[in-house]
């Protein structure tokens, strides 16, 4: 392996895509090529985080991830080191938190809403990946992941994505596709994005060698 794994950095707005466009990514590396490594699992404790005047947890702001442990794992990686972190589930209590692993790779993805949006973090990353979509196609998306995975009704759905999710996007995620090498758009399909990055890496693997 490289002394010096090579970063990548996933973001881009809530719904945009970017699990799909991870699953088929991964799907032509092995684990011993890539790892996947998420912002999601670096949210803050449910006490630390902060509620709107209703009283919701407001999941979609930059103060929500706890980034002194988020750098610190992947610096831990850039290392060569293997870490552990316990999976968040979001406080649903149909799901039981699992002990997550990461091993040191020679490609390291790093994805979630707000990767690019802190200096420390984002001057790890090599390469910068933004996913976009219209917000109708992104709300539709988030209705079915949210009452799938989290356990929200569409009432709460659609609640977080007016007073949460848009609000945040306009804010802190949409002006940080400044910083992007690449802009992808997932209206309809990203196969043709998916294969440039898979060629681009596979070639990166190959020069390491």
């Amino acid at each position: 392996m490289q002394n010096k794994p090579y970063f990548i950095g996933i973001t881009g707005g809530s719904g945009s895509g970017k699990t799909y466009f991870l699953k088929q990514l991964l799907s032509q590396f092995s684990e011993r090529e890539i790892c996947l490594i998420s912002q999601d699992n670096y949210y803050k404790s449910e006490e630390q985080l902060q509620r709107d005047s209703n009283g919701v947890i407001n999941f979609d702001i930059p103060e929500s991830i706890d980034y002194k442990e988020f750098g610190r794992d992947l610096e831990a990686l850039q290392a060569g080191q293997t870490i552990q972190r316990p999976e968040y589930t979001f406080n649903n209590p149909t799901q039981t938190p699992k002990l997550l692993t990461f091993s040191p790779c020679p490609i390291i993805i790093v994805e979630g809403l707000f990767v690019f949006y802190v200096d420390k973090i984002r001057e790890l990353i090599d390469l910068k990946l933004f996913i976009e979509a219209q917000d109708h196609i992104r709300i539709k998306r988030r209705i079915m992941r949210d009452n799938k995975e989290r356990g929200y009704d569409l009432e709460d759905v659609l609640y977080r994505y007016e007073y949460h999710v848009m609000p945040s996007y306009e804010r802190f995620v949409k002006p940080i596709k400044n910083f992007a090498d690449i802009v992808i758009p997932n209206n309809k399909n990203l196969e043709n994005a998916l294969e440039i990055v898979v060629t681009f890496l596979k070639q990166k693997l190959h020069d390491s060698q």
